[in-house]
């Protein structure tokens, strides 16, 4: 059991880091809570931050028993409080200038958030939600013909990255923000679509189409593929069951508000559902050797699935002389342990071959005066 765990703490490594992002929706005018989804712990530092230029506007530190909260441009003003307990962010009487992206950092852990801000007045704003996979391309779609004398700007928050005036005459500035977009845009010169190309995390935002005639705004969801679930076999005590039952277990590290769930054919058997800051899952099944039936693992969010298919044969070997074979895990192990003994058998060598060496030119110095009396 220690090895097993040992493997699945190396496996954690392999998975990386996947960054959870949530996506909020909230009705302008009324108040829209950020949940940390836990209660605060000792000596736990609680960031928050917003929009484009990760702006720190809330920290909390649990052992110094404070709270602070900034508003560098006055668009939080009166708007803005913070849980003391749990550490989540309410925004009350929520504007258009307050959806965007969120970051939550608790220590060295952090979570996303993209708030959507429904306006009230749907004349003055078109409002669209736009999800796309890290490393795709993505268009935020202008819909409409831009007229001979139209003025279009595109902004990133409160940052204009292009603009188009009088027809043809396109502008792209993809240095703001430390070259955030820098080779990623491209603008249709008649509707004004954007394009954005390669699209990385730092991407998720608030959008603004701006003309003489209309405005529209996108909120775009950048999110990572989920990684692909690993079944390992599981060697679980000697018991009357396992001479006849093999015991699985379907794993994934790092994940964030995301669900695993077992399945036979179509049908649901298990599941568990996680929405903590970037934790591991798992998740046990138990077959009969002989079963014919077809299993899958499936880690999915609101965004993507992975799945993992199971093959019996590959997983399962019947036990014998009461100790089980546990296909992928027990190779784990004898290969840990022959690279282990290969180590060892290495360093024996080295040892052995110094330890010759020493008593030859222990020996040979001994016998040097006898030589010269000769």
């Amino acid at each position: 059991m220690v090895w097993f765990c040992l493997c699945l703490w190396c496996l954690a490594g392999v998975f990386g880091g996947i960054h959870g992002l949530k996506a909020v929706s909230v009705t302008e005018e009324q108040s829209v809570t950020l949940h940390t989804d836990r209660e605060m712990r000792k000596n736990d530092r609680i960031l928050w931050r917003f929009g484009p230029e990760n702006l720190l506007i809330a920290e909390i530190s649990v052992e110094d028993k404070s709270v602070t909260v900034k508003d560098y441009d006055g668009r939080f003003r009166g708007r803005m409080n913070v849980d003391h307990q749990t550490g989540c962010l309410t925004i009350t009487n929520t504007r258009i200038e307050h959806a965007g992206h969120y970051e939550l950092q608790i220590n060295s852990r952090k979570r996303f958030f993209l708030l959507t801000v429904n306006v009230m007045v749907v004349s003055n704003y078109e409002m669209k939600s736009v999800s796309v996979m890290e490393g795709n391309s993505v268009t935020l779609h202008s819909d409409t013909e831009i007229r001979n004398n139209d003025l279009t700007q595109w902004r990133f928050g409160g940052y204009l990255i292009a603009e188009i005036k009088e027809m043809s005459n396109i502008t792209v500035y993809d240095d703001v923000l430390e070259g955030r977009f820098r080779d990623r845009l491209q603008v249709d010169e008649e509707t004004g679509s954007l394009n954005i190309t390669n699209v990385r995390f730092e991407h998720t935002g608030f959008y603004k189409q701006q003309t003489n005639s209309f405005n529209k705004v996108f909120t775009l969801s950048v999110y990572a593929p989920l990684p692909v679930p690993v079944i390992f076999s599981h060697c679980p005590p000697s018991s009357s069951s396992s001479a006849s039952r093999c015991v699985l277990l379907c794993s994934a590290a790092n994940v964030d508000d995301a669900t695993l769930s077992w399945y036979r054919g179509y049908s649901l058997l298990s599941y568990i559902s996680v929405s903590d800051l970037s934790v591991s899952l798992s998740l046990p099944l138990e077959v009969e050797y002989q079963d014919q039936n077809t299993y899958r693992c499936v880690l999915n969010n609101s965004f993507t699935e992975q799945t993992q298919h199971l093959d019996i044969s590959e997983h399962c070997h019947i036990c014998s002389d009461s100790v089980c074979g546990c296909g992928t895990v027990q190779a784990v192990i004898r290969l840990v342990v022959t690279a282990l003994v290969g180590v060892a058998a290495v360093a024996a060598a080295v040892v052995l071959h110094y330890d010759i060496r020493s008593r030859r030119a222990a020996l040979l110095g001994t016998a040097e005066p006898d030589c010269e009396e000769i």
